[in-house]
C-alpha cells in the first residue's frame, strides 16, 4: 500500500519521492526544528532513512507518513503521519499508531501544521478509526496547541532516548 494523496484548502499530502530529499535535509538540519525533536540535526542519510521509513510503515502497517507540500507551488513544508517504531515505550501511554508531524519554519504561524495533521487524522478516523496517540517533549507548545486542537489528552510522560516525553492519548 502507498501513501494516498489528501488535499485541504492549501496543502497537499502525497507519498514521499526522491526528489524530497534534500528539502526534506534542509528542514531537518535547522535547529529550530529539531529543538524538541530529539534535539539535534539530522544528517542526510538520517533523512533518507526517515523517507524510507515513512513509506515502507504503509507497506507493512497500512499506515505511514505523508511530505506536506503547499497546494498551489508544490514546495515542500513538511512532513506527518503515523508511525508504529516500536521504541519500546509503555503500551498503556502509547497506544495505537502513533502521529507525528515537523514542518519548517516557512509553515511556522501560519495554521498549516493544524490543518494538516487535521487532515491525516480525518484519513485515519476513516481508515483504521481507534485510539491514536503522540509523544511531545516539554517546552513544545506549538505541537502540544496542535495535538489538543485534534483531541489528544495529555496521559502521562516517560523517558525516551534520555529525555523525558510528554505522552497523548486520542480516542476511546
Amino acid at each position: 500500500m502507498k501513501a494516498p494523496v489528501l488535499e485541504t484548502e492549501r496543502l497537499r499530502l502525497r507519498p514521499a519521492v526522491p526528489g524530497d530529499l534534500e528539502a526534506a535535509t534542509a528542514m531537518w538540519a535547522d535547529e529550530g526544528v529539531v529543538r524538541f525533536i530529539g534535539g539535534k540535526p539530522r544528517s542526510r542519510q538520517e533523512v533518507w532513512f526517515a523517507l524510507l521509513r515513512g513509506a515502507g510503515l504503509w507497506m507493512l502497517k497500512g499506515h505511514g507518513y505523508w511530505v506536506v507540500t503547499d497546494r498551489e507551488t508544490g514546495a515542500f513544508l513538511g512532513e506527518g503521519g503515523f508511525a508504529d517504531f516500536q521504541r519500546g515505550l509503555p503500551a498503556h501511554l502509547v497506544p495505537g499508531p502513533e502521529a507525528g508531524w515537523a514542518f519548517a519554519p516557512a509553515a511556522w504561524g501560519r495554521g498549516l501544521a493544524t490543518e494538516a495533521v487535521a487532515a491525516m487524522h480525518t484519513w485515519l478516523d476513516a481508515a483504521l478509526p481507534g485510539v491514536s496517540s503522540c509523544v511531545i517533549e516539554p517546552g513544545n507548545t506549538a505541537s502540544a496547541r496542535v495535538a489538543a486542537k485534534l483531541g489528544y489528552l495529555q496521559t502521562g510522560d516517560t523517558m525516551l532516548g534520555g529525555v523525558v516525553v510528554n505522552t497523548y492519548r486520542r480516542g476511546a
